[in-house]
């Protein structure tokens, strides 16, 4: 009881090495990343309306606020579920962006 093990729950070695793993597991998923940002990091001049298109669609902004976006390079997605920021970065990698995923 000093040490806080309960004498009376004694499973053997066997059991004791179970537990481990399940430990780690926890601390595993309590670590995992559930929420990301995209960054738009360049840009290709004969690939930038097709950017500012797939920007505008992505983020619902008019095409002042898209071409703002595309022409000061930065994050454009902020604290969202990793779905919905893979395929805003497949989208915009398709129309020609390079965008990172943190």
């Amino acid at each position: 009881e000093t040490f806080g093990v309960d004498a009376s729950a004694s499973g053997g070695g066997g059991m004791m090495m179970m537990a481990a793993p399940a430990a780690a597991e926890e601390v595993e998923e309590k670590a995992e990343q559930t929420e990301f940002d995209l960054f738009l990091k360049e840009v290709p001049k004969d690939k930038k309306i097709s950017v500012i298109k797939a920007v505008r669609t992505l983020l619902e902004l008019g095409l002042k606020e898209a071409k703002e976006k595309v022409d000061e390079p930065g994050k454009l997605m902020e604290a969202k579920p990793k779905a919905v920021v893979e395929a805003a970065k497949k989208a915009l990698e398709e129309a020609g962006a390079v965008v990172e995923m943190k």
